[in-house]
Parts: C-alpha cells; sequence; structure tokens
C-alpha cells in the first residue's frame, strides 16, 4: 500500500489521531481531562480509517471505495442465476471499466457529451479500491469482495448492500490471528449509516412483547437475575403473575471451572516463558537455592537453572528493575497469547449473544415495561468478582435495557435509597432480612418465598414522580397489597419459583454467561481483534442514586402506571 499512500490519507490519519488526543491536552466541560496520552508501539498499529463518502458532492470518491452492486455480485457468481451462489477460494480482482460514457449532456458542437468509464460506472463483482498516490503509474489497489453465504445470511447481506448509494465508510484494519499465516489477518470494515438488520423472528418477538399490557421488576444479584411481572390493570382475567429466575445449572459450572483450570494452566505456561527467557530479571526460589547448595556440599558442579522460580529483581521499594514491556518475549510466548485472547474475545461474545437471546425471551413472557434497583455493579466486582464473571448480571441487566426500548417499552431505575425493596413485603410491612438469609418470610401476612423473587415482585409497584431521576422512586404499597389479595396462590407460586417458559434449558430458567459447548452454538464474531489490550480509559462518572429528595404529594393510588 505504500505505493498509493498520498497526502489526503496522512492528513485523514492525522485528524483522526487529534480527535483522540485531543481529550488529554484539553480540558472538557467539567475541568477535567483525561490525564497523559499513552503512546503505544509501531507493531500495534492496526487500522487505517477511511473518509466517508460525500454527499454534498457527486462522484467525490472517500479514501476506500466500495464499487461494484450486490446484484452484479450475485450474477457474476451464479452464471446469471442458474445455480446457487459459488465464490472461488480465490477471489479474481475485477477489471477497471473500458471504453467511453454518455454524460447526458451536448458538447459545445452540438454533439452527446461522453466521458472515459470510471469506476462509478462498474455495476459487477463488489470490491474495495484505493487508488491515487503519488505513484499513480501502478494501477489502482483492488480488493475483492467475499459476501457471506451460509444459511440465513443473504438477508443479513441485502440488506446493508443491496442500496449502493447509502452513506458508508471503510477501514482497513489487521487484527491478530493465531492460526493464519503470518499471525494476522487483514480486512476491511464496511460501516453503514442505517439501521441494524434484525431478524424476522426477532421482530415478531418484539411486537409479541409490545402488544403485552403488563408491568413487572427486575432483581439482580451475585447468583441470579429474577424478574416478576403482573397484569397492568390487575385483574385476574387479564392474566397471572409470571416469574423467571437466571441461574447457572450444575452442569454449566462445571464447564465454567474446566475453562477456568484452563486459563490458569495458560497463565502458568506464558509466565514459565517469561521467566526463561529473562532468566536475569528473576531470583531463584527457596527450593532451587537448597538444590544449589545440596549440589556444592557434594562438590558437584553448578547446574545452570533455565527457569528460575523465585521473585523478579527489584528496588528496595519494590518496583521491578526492569519494566516488564522491556523483557524479551519469544515466538511461542507470542503465539500462546494471541491464542489466548482469540479464546477470551470469542467467548465475551458469545456471553453477550446468549444474554441478548434471554433479554429477548424475557419481555417476550414479561413485557417490554420493566423496573430494576440502581445499583453499582462495580461495587460488586470489588467483593464477588470471580463469581460475577460466571453470572454477568450487568450485561444481562444492559441486554434487557436495549431489548425494552427496541420493543417500545423502558427499563427504569429505581433507588436502592428509598424504596429498599429486599427490606419489604408486597403487604407493605417491613421484614429485615441479612444479606445471607435467601427466603422470605413475612410475619405479618404470612407470605413466604425466594427473596429475590420477591422483590422482583416489589419493582413492578415503584413509583415515581419524576421517571428520569431515580431519586424520586417510592414503593406504592396500597398497589402491591391489592395485588397480593387478587391473585393470592398464584402470587404465592409464582414467588417459589419461575413459572414463565423459557427456551434455554430444560427447567425452565434462562442461564446467562456459560461459554459455548458446542461449535454450532458459538456466535458470530462481529469485532476484529487486538494484539494488545486496549488502554485503558476513565469511565464517566455516573450520579447514581442516592437519599431521595423531597416529593410534594406523592399519595399512594391504585392507577398503574
Amino acid at each position: 500500500m505504500k505505493y498509493h499512500a498520498s497526502k489526503a490519507l496522512a492528513m485523514h490519519m492525522a485528524d483522526e489521531v487529534w480527535n483522540g488526543v485531543q481529550r488529554h491536552l484539553f480540558a472538557d466541560a467539567t475541568g477535567k481531562r483525561h490525564g497523559r496520552p499513552k503512546i503505544g508501539r509501531r507493531h500495534d498499529f492496526t487500522r487505517i480509517p477511511g473518509r466517508a463518502r460525500s454527499h454534498t458532492t457527486d462522484h467525490k470518491w472517500e479514501t476506500f471505495r466500495l464499487v461494484g452492486t450486490l446484484h452484479g455480485h450475485a450474477m457474476a457468481y451464479t452464471d446469471g442465476g442458474r445455480h446457487p451462489m459459488q465464490q472461488p477460494r480465490r477471489m479474481p480482482a475485477p477489471e477497471l471499466p473500458s471504453g467511453t460514457v454518455p454524460t447526458g449532456k451536448a458538447t459545445a458542437s452540438g454533439k452527446p457529451g461522453s466521458r472515459k468509464a470510471t469506476w462509478w460506472d462498474h455495476t459487477g463483482p463488489l470490491a474495495v479500491v484505493f487508488a491515487g498516490g503519488p505513484d499513480g503509474s501502478r494501477g489502482d489497489l483492488v480488493l475483492p469482495v467475499r459476501i457471506p453465504q451460509q444459511p440465513g445470511q443473504w438477508k443479513r447481506v441485502e440488506h446493508f448492500l443491496a442500496n449502493p448509494g447509502r452513506w458508508h465508510k471503510i477501514d482497513l484494519v489487521r487484527r491478530r490471528k493465531a492460526s493464519a499465516p503470518g499471525g494476522w489477518v487483514y480486512e476491511a470494515h464496511l460501516m453503514i449509516l442505517g439501521p441494524g438488520y434484525t431478524a424476522p423472528s426477532v421482530r415478531a418477538m418484539r411486537e409479541q412483547a409490545a402488544a403485552l399490557d403488563r408491568i413487572g421488576g427486575v432483581d439482580g444479584n451475585v447468583s441470579n437475575v429474577s424478574v416478576v411481572s403482573f397484569p397492568a390493570n390487575l385483574t385476574p382475567a387479564d392474566g397471572t403473575p409470571a416469574s423467571t429466575e437466571i441461574t447457572l445449572s450444575p452442569g454449566e459450572r462445571t464447564l465454567l471451572e474446566r475453562e477456568a483450570k484452563k486459563r490458569r494452566g495458560h497463565a502458568r505456561a506464558l509466565e514459565r516463558s517469561r521467566r526463561a527467557t529473562n532468566t536475569a530479571q528473576y531470583g531463584l526460589s527457596k527450593r532451587q537455592v537448597k538444590r544449589a547448595e545440596r549440589r556444592a556440599a557434594k562438590g558437584l558442579t553448578t547446574k545452570a537453572v533455565a527457569v528460575p522460580g523465585g521473585a523478579r529483581a527489584a528496588r528496595v521499594d519494590g518496583v521491578p528493575k526492569q519494566a516488564f514491556r522491556r523483557d524479551r518475549i519469544s515466538t511461542g510466548y507470542r503465539e500462546l497469547r494471541a491464542r489466548q485472547a482469540e479464546a477470551a474475545a470469542s467467548a465475551a461474545e458469545h456471553r453477550c449473544h446468549r444474554a441478548r437471546a434471554v433479554a429477548r425471551e424475557i419481555i417476550a413472557a414479561h413485557g417490554p415495561v420493566l423496573v430494576v434497583e440502581d445499583c453499582d455493579i462495580r461495587t460488586w466486582y470489588r467483593l464477588w468478582g470471580k463469581r460475577l464473571a460466571q453470572t454477568t448480571p450487568g450485561l444481562l441487566i444492559s441486554a434487557l435495557d436495549r431489548e425494552c426500548q427496541a420493543a417500545g417499552g423502558r427499563l427504569v431505575r429505581a433507588s436502592t435509597w428509598s424504596t429498599a425493596l429486599s427490606q419489604h413485603c408486597l403487604c407493605g410491612e417491613r421484614v429485615s432480612k441479612a444479606l445471607r438469609d435467601r427466603e422470605h418470610k413475612c410475619i405479618a401476612c404470612g407470605l413466604a418465598g425466594k427473596r429475590d423473587l420477591v422483590s422482583a415482585a416489589l419493582a413492578a409497584f415503584v413509583r415515581f414522580t419524576d421517571v428520569d431521576d431515580p431519586k424520586t422512586a417510592y414503593l406504592d404499597t396500597t398497589a402491591s397489597r391489592h395485588a397480593q389479595i387478587t391473585f393470592a396462590e398464584g402470587l404465592e407460586e409464582a414467588l417459589r419459583e419461575s413459572t414463565a417458559p423459557s427456551q434455554t434449558t430444560v427447567h425452565g430458567a434462562g442461564h446467562a454467561a456459560v461459554p459455548r459447548q458446542r461449535r454450532e452454538t458459538s456466535a458470530p464474531r462481529t469485532a476484529g481483534q487486538r494484539s494488545r489490550a486496549t488502554p485503558d480509559e476513565p469511565r464517566r462518572q455516573r450520579n447514581y442514586a442516592g437519599k431521595p429528595e423531597h416529593r410534594p404529594g406523592c399519595n399512594p393510588q391504585l392507577t398503574p402506571w
């Protein structure tokens, strides 16, 4: 590509770098800066940003051009529609159109005008073209495009590529892949301005959820996520209470432990490789020192230690004398680290896919109007980090928020200070429970059930003075008591175990964070990988709900929210 690098490309890349660095150099509206910019290595440069297509000037190309049409691509590789699409292993690059094209305008002499054919006139197979540069005699850089042709992928491809005039942008990206020749894969990533693709089954599920006239509550904690919903008008003729509990089965816990053991083995292998390559930076372990003393006492020659097991050479204050980034890294270390990063990225993508699937099933059964406590899950990770990595309640709640909005509803957050759902009963009495108490038993009304399901049921009766402000939330005990009397046995059954059907397990409970068990269940990879971790950036602080403000005239009513 060095023969095609132009001043326009360099200026565009400089602009991209400036946009990423300016927040570190200048203060924002609150007077804060993001700290000192972090500079990576040249080897870690993995993206050449492209310029978006212009919509103000006709025939003004972006940096990397997407030429051709989807119809022309299908006709070229289906032999005019006579057989299914067959794309060869090595895709041929299309040629530049030749000849002349009429412009539709007359010349000064009155003859029809024409111009030389360009890539704008190409209607054949899809390709990415990089033209221009100081050495234009070498011709254009043409990269053929291979579109997915697996079952069920054509509708997705048609959604994004059927309209060639849609605003788009192309970036050239390389990502680390240990199994590829050279360890890298080079791709052209296409970004299109428009709505994302939604499968017909997902659209039908969201329409079904939007038609449900129900109110529900969500309770998320370390071990599970519970959801309980009621009919909006609280009448038995319109439905019964439904509950869903998202947990992990024993088989899935065993699978997670097996995967964690494998990750620990890979981490130990990486540490051994680093120690073996940088022996001068590590001391001997106690066992290795005793072994050397025994050999010296017997008059034997000193044996070289290939992998020292002691602490790293450090200063008095504990800082290593040589930074880890200065260590020599072997080829095997790089390959193992790349494979480990690929496995972690694949597992993370699968967790996101499963969270979306479970969220869709939840709103299909309980509706898109839900209330959840406004908790800072980052505090949970400081206490139960390893356990939360298995169940990922925050990932599931975020997926629920997006699915509620897609179905026309909303996931509203309520303050824990003003509601205290885990410390109340549906009858309105306060039932104090410690964190280890997982069962709810009310002495006043006799209601018994799971603590999490009772909290989720109470969340359905949280009302707001201002829906956008979690601190204005309060519990409508009159409505909750009315629902307890109206539904009686049906409500008690829903608070003892999950009643809503689920397609994810045979036991009726969803599962949130289990890595894939078979290759057929993996999620499609949608993002490229990096050979190094993304630099840390301070997260935008959020004003979580605290002590509630004054609420004038908050009289509980039986009218549904």
